[in-house]
């Protein structure tokens, strides 16, 4: 049984932009063109959704979110509120030959608030972004990161419980 998206009136949601059934788009959010939001994924409010963004199925995107052209989020990921991903390793006001820089959000990963995802990184399956933390390069699948730049202090299961392993950088 499918189900409409949401998009609340204050939403600008682009028509070029591909919304799976069951999306929810929160007020005063922004969804531009070429955008594709999957199954079930609910984008809250303030949030920008940059072009050709492309997120999986049952993402939950809280308040105050950047998401930035050249990403790619996979399926059951939450990303914390006022998380902001770059897109340029060298940003410039005028910069002729201005490169989008890919970045990937593989399955169940989960990043927390005020989290900085610098571009060109790929963050594992299940892994965990603290809040607050700089991500500077890859997470492993199922690593627990925190700090600025972030390091690995544990490993979770896919529920987020720490494992307590031993600290790998």
């Amino acid at each position: 049984m499918s189900k409409e998206p949401y998009i609340h009136t204050t939403a600008e949601v682009d028509e070029k932009a591909n919304l799976a059934d069951g999306v929810m788009v929160w007020n005063w959010s922004k969804v531009r063109e070429g955008a594709s939001l999957g199954e079930s994924c609910n984008v809250g409010q303030c949030c920008y959704i940059d072009f050709d963004v492309i997120i999986g199925d049952r993402c939950k995107i809280q308040n105050g979110v950047s998401l930035y052209n050249g990403l790619t989020v996979g399926n059951d990921v939450f990303i914390g509120p006022n998380a902001t991903f770059t897109n340029d390793l060298v940003p410039r006001a005028h910069n002729q030959d201005w490169k989008i820089t890919p970045t990937k959000v593989m399955d169940g990963a989960s990043i927390g608030a005020n989290a900085t995802i610098i571009c060109g990184v790929t963050l594992g399956k299940h892994c965990m972004v603290a809040a607050g933390a700089i991500v500077t390069k890859d997470v492993p699948d199922y690593a627990l990161v925190v700090g600025t730049p972030a390091i690995i202090v544990d490993y979770v299961d896919e529920s987020g419980a720490r494992l307590h392993k031993e600290i790998h950088n």
